[in-house]
């Protein structure tokens, strides 16, 4: 059986774009797995000031690349803290813990490119949750995409830099 590529699509800037006044960290998703036969992923993430993205975490499938559009994106990676700025390319490599923040008292934005797909549907989950998980509700919403996370390390970064999970 031979597959067929999807067909050419336009993703207009208006298109898909999340509620702006919802609290956190927004999603719009651009190309799911199903768009790119599970190749990659592309998610842009809308931050407001001082928003957390994620808990220190790690995926052990996927690879993630993080390109800043807008402001600044503070980002623990693998146990060293780094600032990136408009043009930055974070590299999150599977097995390595690592969280990221808007690191400004700005909006920010960003894109993710997640290799192979798959990952954004967590992100889906998460984003569907109407208050931050607990540790036992982030440990079994992650299991399924093979993906670990250590709420109890990420307190003291949120602590460190005034961040809103």
């Amino acid at each position: 059986m031979t597959q067929q590529a999807p067909g050419v699509r336009m993703l207009a800037a208006a298109d898909g774009v999340p509620d702006p006044g919802a609290p956190g960290v927004q999603d719009r998703f651009m190309v799911d797995g199903a768009d790119s036969q599970g190749r990659f992923a592309l998610v842009q993430h809308l931050f407001p000031p001082k928003a957390l993205a994620a808990p220190l975490h790690r995926h052990h499938d996927e690879d993630e690349y993080t390109f800043v559009l807008t402001g600044r994106i503070g980002a623990v990676l693998e146990g060293t803290e780094v600032v990136a700025e408009p043009g930055d390319l974070l590299f999150k490599p599977r097995g390595q813990w690592h969280t990221f923040w808007n690191a400004g008292d700005a909006p920010a934005s960003c894109l993710e490119i997640i290799s192979p797909a798959g990952l954004e549907q967590l992100f889906r989950a998460l984003g569907a949750l109407s208050e931050p998980p607990t540790p036992e509700q982030m440990d079994q919403l992650a299991a399924p995409y093979h993906c670990d996370a250590d709420l109890e390390a990420t307190f003291p970064i949120v602590q460190r830099h005034g961040l809103v999970f």
